[in-house]
């Protein structure tokens, strides 16, 4: 995920590469030095945070308390951006200084190729700016929604985990078309574009799924017969109850 924000924010043009440290134990010099002539590189977060305006910590929120009590004390009055799981503007706020201010990002993996969704929150003490700076990042990797905090975690059970449930259903319908017959290269094509563009209707006409699958179940035909199977088997009430158990575990991890 560090990676797929780091090409949009460079790629949008929000930051060229030489105003960039990267700062990762286990850091590729070579790949990133290729392609992003200028930038610079450490293992040391330390010296990463030194000098710069904006520190973007993506990191897992179990080593979260580690990285923050090493550059805690580089942090006042600098922008803090945090994508990890789960943990709180509060749980920040107990290690960083008064005047950092500290904005919760919840973006998700189709970041990669720039389709990404990106939920923020910021702490009160957040500028205007700030979240003129945070949009201005995030835009070279999809869209970007503000939300307020207490709504976070069920961001994380939706969109933030969302990309895996969907990932699962398109290798669900690629095996269904291969048990049918079809070669899987082609099944896989056909059930990954189909996701696509049922997608994209949705977005562009503005209607309620359940309109669109009307217009596509005919009276007595191949989709209804379809549709039956996966009410019975509890398709909705399974992916449901997937994106509560996300939002629940992203609860657990602020503890």
């Amino acid at each position: 995920m560090g990676t797929s924000l780091l090409e949009g924010i460079i790629e949008s043009g929000s930051y060229s590469a030489d105003k960039i440290i990267v700062s990762d134990i286990k850091l590729d010099n070579d790949k990133l030095e290729g392609k992003y002539q200028g930038i610079k590189m450490t293992t040391d977060n330390k010296e990463a945070v030194k000098g710069v305006d904006v520190v973007l910590l993506a990191v897992k929120p179990q080593v979260m308390a580690a990285v923050l009590d090493n550059i805690k004390n580089s942090l006042a009055n600098k922008l803090l951006i945090t994508i990890a799981a789960g943990l709180s503007l509060a749980s920040y706020q107990k290690t960083v200084p008064d005047s950092c201010r500290i904005i919760r990002v919840m973006p998700n993996t189709p970041s990669l190729v720039k389709e990404g969704i990106s939920a923020f929150t910021a702490s009160e003490n957040a500028s205007k700016e700030d979240l003129k700076q945070v949009k201005s990042l995030l835009k070279g990797v999809g869209e970007i929604v503000e939300v307020k905090e207490e709504l976070m975690d069920a961001v994380t059970g939706l969109s933030g985990s969302g990309p895996a449930y969907i990932y699962m259903v398109i290798e669900a319908l690629a095996d269904g078309g291969v048990l049918m017959g079809l070669p899987r290269e082609l099944s896989q094509k056909l059930a990954a574009q189909t996701v696509l563009g049922a997608a994209r209707m949705v977005i562009e006409t503005g209607q309620h799924p359940g309109e669109l699958k009307d217009m596509v179940t005919s009276p007595g035909g191949t989709t209804i017969r379809a549709v039956e199977v996966l009410e019975e088997k509890g398709l909705r009430g399974s992916m449901i109850q997937a994106v509560k158990a996300a939002a629940e575990r992203s609860k657990e991890l602020n503890n």
